[in-house]
């Protein structure tokens, strides 16, 4: 078999523990003589699947009395409707801070179903920072206040947690869930799509506080509504049984690490040798986020001879680095170093990235 690190944003890496577990009980879960893939979502087979996962994401991410946790479908970009439809009146107003891609996208969404005032941006300076808290501009009486931890595409990361006082807070953390420690207790919602820390693709987690249930708009689709998935256990339809399976593997894989604060000393070394290696390289590579924000899940950079950039991956993909190449928005390269990534892989990498320098510097 090829031995590759694969620095793919999404669907990502997985912990090679989690898909030998999967590939031992592909056939027969647990003596069931079925796969997961092929059982009833209500027998007591996947009963048990579904209950140990979330008992598990609730001990390691500390989640306390009061929250739902629901596993649904449609990705990320589905909560960017789900979130005004049940948090917001029509004729309310939410606030948004703007730090790139995602964040854009969840306010033009957003926009169909309620007011949204832009706290903040920083797309002036091509989202290379975040704006200073006190230039903010917020709304006491905003329904909740929504922003991205970690833009995937743009490699910026905002790791402090907003104060908003009695207004809800709600966060996309899709690339930099489970990475990090969090206080839960802060936010009114969180949501995440599982294929970049959590499992394959088809699962999205999210985070709600109870108190915020019940409150949908009248037109939202059964679909759409928090408060039915919550009263049925995410079992409202057929959930996404083996991305559950999955995403409860990983959840055990990582309290086998030390947890969340493990992970997250591990994502801190991994992410300092990255950026070192960035721009310790007299400007041969470069990064224009500003280093408070410097995302620790996906490193994008350039090559200050742009001509060389499909030459260096051309090359890393030789040398067993793949998925390098950055969004076709941005362009330059990204590596997305999240969780499941082994430090090895990105030792190899800022290996390659320094022979190849020395190369062509």
């Amino acid at each position: 078999m090829a031995k590759v690190y694969n620095f793919s944003a999404g669907p990502a890496v997985l912990p090679h523990e989690v898909l030998a577990t999967a590939q031992a009980e592909l056939l027969d879960w647990h003596g069931s003589g079925m796969s997961v893939m092929e059982m009833s979502h209500r027998g007591k087979e996947f009963m048990e699947i579904i209950h140990d996962a979330e008992q598990d994401l609730r001990e390691l991410l500390q989640i306390p009395a009061g929250y739902k946790v629901l596993f649904m479908q449609g990705g990320a970009s589905q909560q960017f409707c789900m979130v005004p439809l049940n948090l917001a009146p029509a004729d309310g107003v939410i606030d948004v801070l703007d730090t790139g891609h995602w964040s854009r996208l969840a306010v033009k969404e957003a926009k169909r179903y309620t007011s949204v005032n832009v706290v903040a941006s920083s797309a002036d300076r091509h989202y290379a920072t975040v704006p200073a808290v006190d230039t903010w501009q917020c709304r006491a009486d905003a329904a909740y206040f929504h922003y991205t931890s970690n833009e995937t595409i743009g490699g910026l990361q905002y790791s402090a947690i907003p104060d908003t006082g009695s207004v809800p807070l709600v966060c996309d953390m899709s690339s930099d869930f489970l990475s990090r420690e969090i206080d839960v207790s802060k936010f009114g919602l969180i949501y995440a799509g599982a294929q970049k820390n959590i499992g394959p693709s088809g699962l999205t987690v999210v985070i709600v506080r109870e108190d915020l249930l019940g409150r949908a708009q009248p037109q939202t689709p059964t679909m759409l509504n928090y408060q039915v998935h919550a009263d049925a256990d995410s079992m409202y339809n057929t959930p996404a049984t083996y991305p559950i399976y999955i995403a409860g593997l990983v959840f055990k894989w990582l309290k086998t690490q030390g947890g969340i604060k493990g992970m997250a000393a591990r994502n801190e070394e991994k992410a300092g040798l990255l950026y070192h290696a960035i721009d310790s390289s007299n400007g041969f590579y470069y990064s224009h986020i500003d280093a408070p924000y410097r995302s620790k899940m996906n490193v994008v950079f350039r090559l200050k001879d742009e001509v060389l950039e499909e030459q260096f991956l051309s090359e890393a993909k030789k040398n067993g680095l793949v998925q390098l190449k950055g969004h076709r928005s941005v362009g330059g390269m990204r590596a997305s170093i999240y969780n499941a990534m082994p430090i090895e892989g990105v030792k190899a990498l800022v290996h390659f990235m320094l022979d190849f320098a020395r190369q062509h510097g």
